[in-house]
């Protein structure tokens, strides 16, 4: 795979550093997943880091919207939230059942002490990041 061109906001820094020390590592973690899998997806070319909501966020061009944060009135716990209009975490929920914790239309929740299916949630991250060229197919080519 040829390497990608990610192009990172300046605050997303700021907000990676300002999470307490004990979900820091853990919410980089799934900032590294989104990298790797961009870099390791076909057809992405660029992937953009921003915010959104004051939340970090990827965008790709044929992709929905990926953000992830930890809030503080939920301490133990962090989340990837997807666009709630789409088909993604209805489509997660079909494929991928109970290895997940969700959010509604919205979110796959994480647990502090949990231990993450990284391979599963690289499809859905995959799923994400290529939305607009799967969103046609029953599983969105996952």
């Amino acid at each position: 795979m040829e390497k990608i061109q990610l192009n990172t906001n300046a605050r997303v820094e700021k907000v990676f550093a300002s999470y307490p020390d004990f979900v820091r590592d853990k919410m980089q973690y799934l900032r590294k997943l989104v990298i790797d899998t961009a870099e390791e997806t076909e057809g992405i070319k660029i992937l953009e880091e921003t915010l959104k909501w004051g939340e970090p966020s990827f965008v790709t061009k044929d992709g929905s919207t990926l953000r992830m944060d930890w809030k503080e009135n939920t301490p133990n716990q962090y989340a990837m939230y997807f666009q709630c209009t789409s088909r993604l975490v209805d489509t997660f929920r079909l494929v991928f059942d109970q290895k997940f914790q969700y959010e509604g239309k919205r979110a796959i929740i994480f647990q502090l002490d949990q231990e993450i299916p990284e391979k599963e949630l690289k499809e859905c991250i995959k799923a994400s990041l290529r939305y607009h060229k799967v969103k046609g197919h029953l599983t969105l080519g996952i």
